[in-house]
């Protein structure tokens, strides 16, 4: 409904009921900290492409080129321009129109299962990491930044990747946030271990997050029981992950079991990233039990299988409206089905 990272995305999550927030965390051309999914994004997620910001982005936008078959494109970072001419733009649903022969056809692609309803110029508000901390108090919700991985060469102007892992969390000291409502996330071994070395509270609730493509990609149980006494307490991968099927029905999966043998706890990603269930059969997100996915209600499956058979203690979801009526009708603390 909204353009994620955004004001607007923000508060209407938290009215959906989501109880912890994020920010993914990259930076700006001014080493300033802001929400963006990708450091290099902005082409696809906001209207940089339309305002004179466009000048300076790496790689200007290239109609569809019919003869080779080209698809349309552009690249545009944070990295590129100031906090103050970040600020100037506005957010919309990521998306872009690979047939595109024009800037203004390239930035509609919007799939006709979402809005633009909220995308534009009187809404979509970009937001800085402090201005999301703000917020995130505000709305009484707990926090779990990522930090993104930069897609220029680290150190960046002098700012080196241990700089900017502990800048993301001198911002919520720096506020008066409490390590405990704080989930700081990272794709990267590194920056896990640096929280773990130089910010021991904080990290007490460091996720790491898996990248594995597929179920063969994941780690066994004698590097999950390593990641243990690393001092990793939380490891995040995706859905498939932790699901498989046995007799046509979902159920936890080697990985699940072995993570949990190794005394981890657990989130997933993604619920709700995979479009129309019945016609993408979960796609990417749940590859390990496409084939006994064949409606939206099989995502109240899955996520039955994950909180009370696999023991989640949280997932990430782009619709918290699903999580929020499953918490709401089963009682999640005592893994009471009702």
């Amino acid at each position: 409904m909204f353009p994620e990272h955004t004001l607007e995305s923000y508060e209407a999550a938290a009215r959906m009921g989501a109880g912890v927030m994020e920010c993914d965390v990259t930076f700006t051309k001014d080493k300033a900290l802001v929400c963006r999914h990708a450091q290099n994004d902005l082409h696809t997620t906001t209207n940089i492409l339309l305002t004179p910001l466009a000048e300076k982005c790496i790689s200007a936008f290239k109609p569809y080129d019919p003869i080779n078959k080209t698809p349309a494109s552009a690249e545009c970072r944070t990295s590129d321009i100031t906090l103050a001419e970040f600020k100037s733009l506005r957010g919309k649903m990521d998306a872009f129109n690979p047939l595109a022969l024009t800037v203004e056809e390239f930035v509609k692609g919007t799939p006709n299962w979402r809005t633009d309803l909220y995308s534009g110029p009187s809404s979509g508000m970009l937001m800085t990491h402090q201005e999301s901390i703000a917020l995130f108090s505000k709305l009484g919700v707990k926090m779990t930044p990522e930090l993104k991985e930069a897609v220029v060469q680290m150190p960046f102007n002098g700012f080196s990747q241990s700089d900017y892992a502990q800048k993301m969390l001198d911002e919520y000291k720096a506020l008066n946030v409490k390590p405990a409502n704080v989930f700081p996330q990272s794709f990267h071994h590194a920056d896990i271990m640096y929280w773990i070395q130089h910010e021991t509270e904080f990290a007490k609730q460091a996720v790491f997050l898996d990248a594995a493509e597929k179920p063969e990609d994941l780690p066994d149980l004698e590097k999950l029981k390593q990641y243990k006494k690393q001092g990793i307490r939380i490891v995040a991968p995706p859905i498939f992950a932790l699901l498989d099927v046995k007799d046509k029905q979902m159920v936890p999966s080697r990985y699940a079991k072995e993570a949990k043998d190794a005394g981890l706890d657990i989130i997933t990603w993604s619920l709700e990233r995979s479009g129309i269930m019945a016609v993408q059969k979960g796609g990417w997100y749940y590859q390990s039990v496409n084939s006994v996915i064949k409606n939206e209600g099989d995502i109240y499956e899955a996520l039955d299988v994950l909180a009370q058979d696999v023991g989640i203690i949280g997932l990430f979801s782009d619709w918290p409206g699903t999580t929020t009526y499953y918490a709401n009708c089963i009682q999640i603390n005592t893994g009471t089905r009702k």
